[in-house]
């Protein structure tokens, strides 16, 4: 299935969805939601939805902690108990910890129902809509078990992001601009000027993003070769996450932001392994630090972060995988570097 077939950009237009739900004849739909998007998100679904299959809502507890193979077995005692088969569909609503684990739960449940991804945050329509990745962490780790499994499709309606704060939406734009830096320095030049940006006009930003990053996961939807260019600023970012989130005393972090700081990080390590420009680095780095906050992290963080970095899903022979910028619109994979490097990375952060 090619990558971006399966992504459709919803204008006040739910047609595609209910074409689709005539033409399969379903037993049962049940729709995955949290609690904040089945009480801002399924209000503005549901009436959009025409269909006389019956209809079943599994409500989580939002969060990047009930993300867990505990949550999982609950729901798929829930859908069992509901009747769900191997005909049933489920629509997940929600932002990149909903849609990754109810994608997970259709995608193993009886070996693999129908599902359908509604992203309601600007992060899940531009990362975790587009790819097939399917997930849940084990013990903080993130996202270690999973499938890659296509959705039937995936809606875009932008109108859910009216819910979303705007530390939210900064999160989601940290996916954005990563797919600038590892691919298209034209996508990352429209976001210099961050005061500038006509968000009446965002769709077109979002749709430009989806593209890349369906480019990239058609060529290679294995994670083979050059699909590895989207871990960018995610294998310093995700330990980074997992360490803010197993230490109650530190700031929680949302995703975005642990990645935006782990784009810093490793476009110092690129220009150490004198791949980027000192002068792009900059530029990298001043950008984000104007958009996101710093991160205070002490020596002892540091230390436990580098340790955090053996669990990465990404490693390959005991060797930690950076994928890494030679220039602004291009990445390099499969690179690695020891820990003194991290540590100066660390510093320069800081300063």
């Amino acid at each position: 299935m090619v990558a971006n077939s399966t992504v459709h950009f919803i204008n006040d237009n739910y047609q595609i969805l209910n074409q689709f739900l005539r033409e399969n004849k379903f037993s049962k739909i049940f729709i995955i939601v949290d609690e904040n998007t089945n009480e801002y998100c399924l209000p503005y679904f549901l009436p959009q939805l025409e269909t006389e299959v019956a209809l079943e809502i599994i409500e989580l507890e939002p969060g990047e902690e009930n993300k867990t193979i505990e949550t999982c077995v609950q729901v798929w005692e829930a859908l069992t108990e509901l009747g769900a088969d191997r005909k049933s569909l489920i629509i997940n609503i929600g932002g990149g910890v909903i849609t990754d684990m109810g994608a997970f739960i259709a995608s193993t449940f009886k070996r693999g129902i129908a599902f359908i991804n509604v992203p309601t945050t600007l992060l899940s329509m531009v990362d975790a809509s587009v790819g097939g990745k399917n997930g849940v962490d084990l013990g903080g780790l993130k996202n270690q078990i999973g499938t890659i499994t296509q959705p039937e499709m995936v809606l875009i309606d932008s109108n859910y992001l009216q819910t979303l704060s705007q530390r939210e939406m900064q999160s989601g734009l940290a996916e954005m601009l990563k797919h600038g830096l590892i691919a298209n320095k034209a996508h990352w030049d429209k976001f210099k000027n961050i005061t500038e940006i006509n968000f009446d006009e965002f769709d077109s930003l979002i749709e430009e993003s989806v593209a890349i990053k369906a480019k990239i996961v058609e060529e290679d939807p294995k994670e083979n070769g050059i699909r590895k260019a989207l871990n960018f600023g995610h294998t310093l970012g995700h330990a980074i996450e997992t360490y803010f989130l197993d230490n109650p005393e530190k700031e929680r972090l949302l995703h975005g932001e642990a990645i935006a700081c782990g784009m810093i990080l490793e476009s110092y390590i690129s220009v150490t392994k004198r791949l980027l420009k000192a002068e792009e680095y900059m530029e990298i780095k001043n950008q984000l630090m104007t958009i996101y906050d710093p991160i205070t992290f002490e020596k002892n963080d540091i230390n436990q972060i580098i340790e955090l970095l053996i669990h990465d899903k990404k490693n390959e022979f005991g060797k930690i995988q950076f994928s890494l910028l030679d220039k602004i619109g291009n990445c390099i994979i499969n690179q690695t570097t020891d820990n003194e490097t991290i540590i100066s990375a660390f510093k320069d952060y800081r300063n």
